[in-house]
């Protein structure tokens, strides 16, 4: 039986926010090998994590058993037509800039993504990721099959005619129903978007954000970025263009040739949320905090209007090289104002210094368990602090101003909620947590943070995979 090899050495999340000392680590080269680790691991009563980019703010990959690093599970395994539509099967390990690549490569394209793309597919539909648009919903929503392996190192292929239950509660389910070996996507055919980036003052944006011809239903995507301290906000609108426009595009972009979009990066992508610049203003004021304000105001001041055109991916995605910590809700729409202005009477009260922008972006309702869009329109409410900054005071704060509105918390970023508040958000928390302890009675596949959001499993000392 593989069991991994004996390790000593510590992982460490990309925030710095949690680390881990696992007992054994390992890194399968195909899902027999991963097979015989988990059943491996639970023969000998260790509990078992996966870890992709590491890029969950929370303790969701942490374990002192097995951390099997998914990292070369990152094949296509095929690209097929359906009724649908197309669909691609990847390995679960797979980063999500990697899969851009191949489907760009194939005139293919995620309908829509997240801002950041270094986590691996199966983090990021485990953990809720998602993008902007009130029509789209985030990335679990496109998940059309599964391949789960149990702890007995059975793999059962879930989907909605195969196993729908354990389907339903494993496209996001924090990796407890068993680990993810590949992932089957559902695509579309490749576009380009028209990104428009105005600054514009607050009290207009939320003015404009409602109604048929609101910001929100008006755009394909749409989002914000709020500077504290201030009145101003700077807003990104991206659009698809129409058949001829699109034509007329492509020539252009071939025209120019490669390198044409990274030299066209925005100034949101360049300054305001990754370069140098960023960083130094961070510095400065944590250095001054009683500065915040004053550079909050400048470089909202700064911000000039920007047009350009893109494959939908480079307009997506942007690059975060300034380490920084999370939190983000998930309210309904209709309480995104009020929610905002707690948050600006908060901040004017208590004297704390916030140099990140608050984002905010939108999401369809959806059906999916445990999708902090379930069943409701969603504004995102994505509240940041630079890694040398404290963060538990202006956290806390915004997460009880969020509670009060019926905010769900991002399953990946930092939060306190528990399995009891938790289960009173979510219609379908209880079907959720019996598909799990049917999946996984003795909680291989658990950890202290699970335990914690989602409840202890059943522990019913069987490890035989009740799915095959």
């Amino acid at each position: 039986m593989t069991r991994g090899r004996p390790s000593s050495s510590t992982w460490t999340n990309w925030a710095r926010t949690t680390s881990a000392t696992p007992r054994r680590r390992a890194s399968p080269a195909d899902e027999a090998e991963l097979s015989a680790l988990v059943a491996g691991a639970a023969e000998d009563g260790l509990r078992v994590r996966a870890v992709g980019a590491g890029h969950s703010f929370t303790p969701a990959a942490v374990t002192d058993g097995l951390l099997l690093d998914l990292d070369r599970l990152a094949m296509v395994e095929r690209i097929a037509r359906t009724r649908s539509g197309v669909e691609v099967t990847v390995g679960a390990g797979m980063r999500l800039h990697r899969l851009n690549e191949v489907l760009a490569a194939a005139g293919l394209a995620m309908r829509n993504l997240g801002d950041i793309d270094r986590q691996s597919v199966a983090g990021a539909i485990s953990t809720g990721t998602h993008g902007t648009g009130a029509r789209l919903g985030g990335l679990c929503t496109a998940v059309r099959g599964l391949r789960v392996v149990g702890a007995d190192g059975s793999v059962v292929d879930a989907d909605e005619a195969r196993h729908p239950e354990l389907f339903a509660a494993s496209r996001l389910g924090l990796g407890t129903t068993g680990i993810l070996s590949s992932v089957t996507l559902e695509v579309v055919p490749a576009f380009l978007l028209r990104a428009q980036e105005e600054p514009w003052p607050l009290d207009r944006v939320l003015a404009e954000l409602d109604g048929p011809d609101g910001l929100v239903d008006a755009n394909d995507h749409v989002e914000f970025y709020w500077f504290p301290h201030t009145r101003r906000a700077l807003t990104k609108r991206n659009n698809r263009l129409s058949p001829d426009e699109e034509a007329a595009a492509v020539r252009r972009l071939a025209d120019h040739g490669p390198g044409t979009v990274a030299r066209a990066r925005t100034w949101i992508d360049e300054e305001l949320l990754s370069n140098g610049a960023f960083e130094v203003v961070n510095r400065v004021a944590t250095a001054l905090p009683r500065a915040t304000a004053r550079l909050n105001a400048v470089s909202a001041r700064a911000l000039a209007p920007r047009t350009y055109v893109a494959p939908s991916h480079e307009v997506f995605v942007t690059s975060r090289r300034v380490r920084f910590r999370e939190m983000e809700y998930a309210i309904g729409r209709e309480h995104l104002a009020d929610a905002l202005g707690a948050v600006e009477d908060w901040l004017r009260t208590s004297g704390e210094h916030v140099p990140f922008p608050v984002e905010v972006r939108f999401a369809a309702a959806d059906d999916v368990w445990l999708s902090t869009a379930h069943g409701r329109p969603t504004a995102y409410v994505a509240v940041h602090q630079y890694a040398r900054l404290p963060y538990a005071r202006y956290f806390a704060a915004v997460e009880r101003i969020m509670t009060e509105r019926g905010g769900r918390p991002h399953w990946g970023k930092l939060h306190g909620l528990d399995a009891g508040r938790l289960g009173q958000l979510y219609p379908r928390f209880e079907d959720f947590r019996a598909v799990r302890d049917t999946a996984d009675p003795r909680g291989v596949f658990a950890n202290d943070y699970t335990d914690r959001v989602l409840g202890r499993p059943g522990y019913s000392g069987s490890t035989t995979n009740e799915w095959t």
